[in-house]
Parts: C-alpha cells; sequence; structure tokens
C-alpha cells in the first residue's frame, strides 16, 4: 500500500512529501557532481602539477592531461631523474561546488578588469530590464490576439497561417537586421524576444480559449451576450487560471531568447557578463551567473504560483477534488 500511493496515478502526494522530492531534485545533480569533483578514481582527466621534478617545462600549479602527466614520469624515472608529482584534477571548465559557491559573492565584489566592463549586478539588472520589457510588449499584441483566434474562427483563419509559418523561423536569424534597423543597445535585444515569444503565445493562448466549454458560450450568447460582453464576461473569466499557467511557463521562454539576444551586438547584460569570464577563464564565475539567471526564473515562478492560488483560490479547491 505504501509504495502504491506513491505511484497513484493523477494524485497528488501529502505536502511533506512534495517538498521532500523537491529538494532531491536539486540534492540528486548536486551529489553527482561533488562526486566527480571530490572522488579522485571517478574521473579526474586531468592531474594538478604540485612538483615539477626534472620536466622542465611543468610548473606548479599547472593542469595537464593525465596521459602526458604519466608518460613524463616514466620518462624521469627511465632516466634516474626526479619525477613529477600532482594530483588528481578535473579540467578548468569544470570547477568544484565549493569554488561556484565562493564565486557568488566574489562575482559581486571583484571590480571588473576593464573600466568598460559591467559589474555583476549591473549586468543582471540590465537583462532583467530586457526581459519585462519584450515579454511585456509580446504580451500587449499576443494575449489579445491569441483570445481572439481562439473565439472567432474568422481571425483564427486570418492570423494563425501565418504564424504558424513564422513561428519556425529562428527569432537569432533576425539578429543581424534588429541590429541594423534599431541600433546595438536594448532595442534589438528587446525585439529578439518579442519575436520568439510573440508568435508561440499566440498559438498557446489560442489553443487554450479553445479549450473553454462551448455550452458556457452557447448559454451566454442565448441569455443575449454578444461580441465585447461575450469576451469579457464569458471567454476571459473562464480562461483566465489556464491563461495565468501559460503566461508563466511563455515567461521562462523569453529567458532563453534573452540569453540568445544578448550574443548579437551587444557588449552589455548577463550573458555579456558570462562570455568575458569564459574568456578569462574565470569558469566558477561563469557557473554562478548561469545559476543566477536559474535562481531568478525560479524565484520569480514561485512568487507568480503564490500569487495564483491567491488571486484564483476556487483553482486550488478543484485540484484537491
Amino acid at each position: 500500500m505504501g509504495m502504491s500511493r506513491w505511484f497513484a496515478v493523477r494524485k497528488q502526494l501529502r505536502p511533506r512529501e512534495r517538498l521532500a522530492l523537491g529538494v532531491a531534485s536539486f540534492l540528486l545533480p548536486l551529489l553527482v557532481w561533488s562526486l566527480v569533483s571530490y572522488v579522485p578514481w571517478i574521473w579526474h582527466p586531468q592531474v594538478e602539477v604540485t612538483d615539477s621534478g626534472a620536466v622542465s617545462y611543468f610548473k606548479p600549479g599547472m593542469l595537464v592531461d593525465r596521459e602526458v602527466f604519466d608518460k613524463e614520469a616514466l620518462a624521469a624515472r627511465a632516466a634516474g631523474a626526479a619525477e613529477p608529482e600532482g594530483v588528481p584534477a578535473n579540467p578548468i571548465y569544470l570547477p568544484a561546488p565549493h569554488q561556484v559557491a565562493q564565486a557568488f559573492y566574489t562575482a559581486f565584489v571583484t571590480e571588473p578588469k576593464r573600466r568598460s566592463e559591467q559589474w555583476l549586478h549591473e549586468s543582471l539588472w540590465e537583462s532583467i530590464q530586457v526581459i519585462f520589457w519584450g515579454f511585456f510588449l509580446s504580451s500587449l499584441f499576443g494575449v489579445p490576439l491569441g483570445i481572439l483566434a481562439g473565439t472567432y474562427d474568422l481571425m483564427s483563419r486570418l492570423s494563425e497561417p501565418f504564424i504558424e509559418f513564422f513561428r519556425y523561423l529562428p527569432a537569432p536569424a533576425f539578429g543581424a537586421l534588429a541590429v541594423a534597423i534599431l541600433g546595438i543597445h536594448h532595442a534589438p535585444k528587446i525585439a529578439i524576444i518579442f519575436i520568439g515569444t510573440f508568435f508561440q503565445q499566440v498559438l498557446v493562448i489560442a489553443n487554450t480559449t479553445r479549450k473553454l466549454d462551448p455550452a458556457l458560450l452557447e448559454a451566454a450568447q442565448t441569455l443575449g451576450a454578444r461580441r465585447l460582453s461575450l469576451l469579457f464576461r464569458v471567454v476571459v473569466p473562464g480562461i483566465i487560471t489556464d491563461l495565468y499557467k501559460d503566461m508563466r511557463i511563455l515567461l521562462g521562454w523569453a529567458w532563453t531568447y534573452l540569453i540568445v539576444a544578448e550574443l548579437i551586438g551587444t557588449s552589455s547584460g548577463i550573458t555579456w557578463f558570462i562570455t568575458q569570464q569564459a574568456r578569462y577563464k574565470n569558469f566558477d564565475n561563469v557557473f554562478a551567473a548561469i545559476m543566477m539567471i536559474g535562481i531568478i526564473g525560479l524565484t520569480t515562478d514561485l512568487v507568480l504560483a503564490w500569487l495564483g492560488r491567491r488571486m484564483f483560490p476556487w483553482q486550488q479547491a478543484a485540484a484537491r477534488a
């Protein structure tokens, strides 16, 4: 009975069980990462030199491939010279968890190497503003059009064929055009996020609108509801909870397009910071910045989920039933 409850179809687990599984979903990847980082015999394809011995080009702290280190050690032993010494190590692009944890602090307090470069908090704030405006503008046009396309077949036939075609065009392909038209500041990044989310938004929301019970529409029309009254008093209230969930998911897509947008004709933002840190081989900062994006995104989604439970309490009651 105990195990069958864990695998019951479409039945919610208890709150403590859900919390435990949620924590485990983060701890399991962290455990794998820790094993790869701290247990020498699991991977560690390189060796960090601690004593160069008789090998002239070895320097303390230098990372070399294990095969090269073993070859030089054998050669030194055969020649009766001092053998090099070292400890197993991972490549520089895979820092250990404690190094990334330290970078969460040092990345914020370490001054950029050039005056023209941004601090991490400045990069993050700039990217958040770009996300906000890109997603706000796409929602401003995409949500109404999606509701209209899902409600009226005329709007669906008029808009969706072109949108279906356009959504297969990769947003980054418009990067050079956006830079040529809008310059190299925030505008092209906002434009790419708009292109990447708007067309998906229309189709997703139109599909959500079509799931509304037709009996509600027929009853409203029988009672005299027409056009705007039908939209604002029947359609929108009927889909509002599902629409809210769709917007939470689509906001995650906007973050994905931000990373692509900031690689095109820009010298600011969190992606620029990641690129610069990778160029300086500060991969602990790279991992920290990537994780910060995930933390911001997850925190935003949790806050929106909490607000959704407060705004639509009947949805939570229906889920329990």
